[in-house]
């Protein structure tokens, strides 16, 4: 068993999870408390876990802090996660780096056209009975039964692959024939897609982009980070990874994030911002009008209060900011906006309306927000 300890305090297994049930029994009374002392220790348990995490993390991955950032909190709201960016940016090694820090199951399935989705979620075998003599049909489990799963160049297989692998994201069940099989808990999907290669590929349509969490982009390395990549790969020193958490744990804290309090201006925040990426709203600025021709659905507004609760516990805080909202709208919102014809001519990217949308809505509509709660 880990037991995650600071320089005060210790949070073994039974104590987190007894957090996690006492926040629910208190979010029950009241949605805007203060935290109590075993609230306060969950908070410091969150925070103790990421600055171990961030720690050993950095020992394999140089840079890529926000891209880091952004998995964590994805993993500790049960979300999943699409990784974007080019060949050799290490998403590969940070996907096993963090299944091994934190003592789970890893796999990796290198996605392409000839993959069948039995490939995947494992197949009925015919085996013979020694006791009976008898033949009788065996589920032999895929790749799928485990927590981490990197589905690397999920765009590369066909749409019935892809398919079977965003049900089990989704249900986290797998259905083989009449057979239904639970999947490990926590179950966590990292996906990458490569952005400059796309012949011979299969996008995925936007209904099934809704079901990851976060966008991940993963840009290129600074100089000064790459040249400690080149010093530190190139050399014979291989660093140790000190686990850091228990799936068990994982999960207490997955339920801690939930019970985070969130002011009533701050869902309607969250709100406003997802309804003005629909063109077709009144409250959409005329240039999504212009440049966007679908905008995000609801799951975008569950997404942003949950990813601002998991950013306002990692960083020690028992209570959500619209600056916690505004840091997670890009990975949320990116993959959940559709540009025009004319916005694509203009090379105008989901990412530029974003920023011009977090610049609108706070000034418009948040200051609306605060009016209306008295908050």
């Amino acid at each position: 068993m880990i037991t995650l300890t600071d320089n005060d305090h210790q949070y073994p297994e039974a104590t987190l999870t007894a957090m996690s049930d006492h926040s629910e029994q208190r979010s029950k009374t009241n949605d805007h408390v203060a935290p109590d002392e075993l609230e306060e220790q969950a908070i410091r348990g969150l925070t103790v876990a990421y600055r171990r995490m961030r720690q050993e993390i950095g020992k394999v991955i140089i840079g890529q802090d926000e891209v880091v950032d952004q998995l964590l909190i994805a993993m500790f709201c049960k979300g999943h996660c699409l990784l974007v960016g080019v060949p050799g940016l290490a998403k590969t090694l940070l996907c096993s780096t963090i299944a091994s820090i934190l003592q789970l199951a890893f796999r990796r399935i290198q996605f392409t056209p000839d993959l069948m989705p039995s490939d995947i979620t494992g197949t009925d075998v015919l085996q013979d009975d020694i006791e009976t003599g008898r033949k009788a049909f065996q589920f032999i489990q895929g790749p799928l039964f485990t927590n981490v799963l990197l589905a690397d160049e999920i765009n590369r297989t066909p749409p019935k692959t892809q398919a079977a692998l965003l049900e089990a994201m989704q249900e986290r069940n797998v259905t083989v024939g009449s057979n239904t099989f639970r999947l490990p808990d926590p179950f966590f999907t990292l996906a990458t897609q490569n952005p400059i290669e796309q012949e011979g590929t299969y996008p995925l349509p936007e209904a099934q982009l809704d079901r990851f969490m976060f966008n991940v982009t993963v840009q290129y390395p600074t100089a000064a980070e790459e040249l400690r990549i080149l010093k530190q790969t190139t050399g014979s020193e291989k660093p140790e990874l000190v686990p850091v958490l228990t799936g068990k744990q994982i999960q207490a804290l997955q339920e801690v994030v939930r019970k985070v309090p969130c002011a009533e201006y701050i869902f309607i925040y969250a709100r406003d911002l997802v309804r003005a990426t629909r063109p077709n709203e009144s409250e959409a600025p005329p240039f999504v009008k212009e440049l966007v021709s679908w905008g995000a659905g609801p799951r975008a507004g569950q997404y942003l209060i949950l990813g601002a609760r998991a950013r306002a516990l990692l960083e020690g805080r028992f209570h959500v900011t619209t600056d916690d909202i505004k840091y997670v709208a890009k990975p949320v919102l990116r993959h959940r906006i559709m540009t025009t014809f004319q916005a694509d001519s203009q090379g105008v990217k989901p990412d530029d309306v974003i920023d011009r949308l977090l610049k609108f809505v706070p000034v418009e509509l948040h200051e609306q927000a605060r009016k209306r709660t008295g908050r």
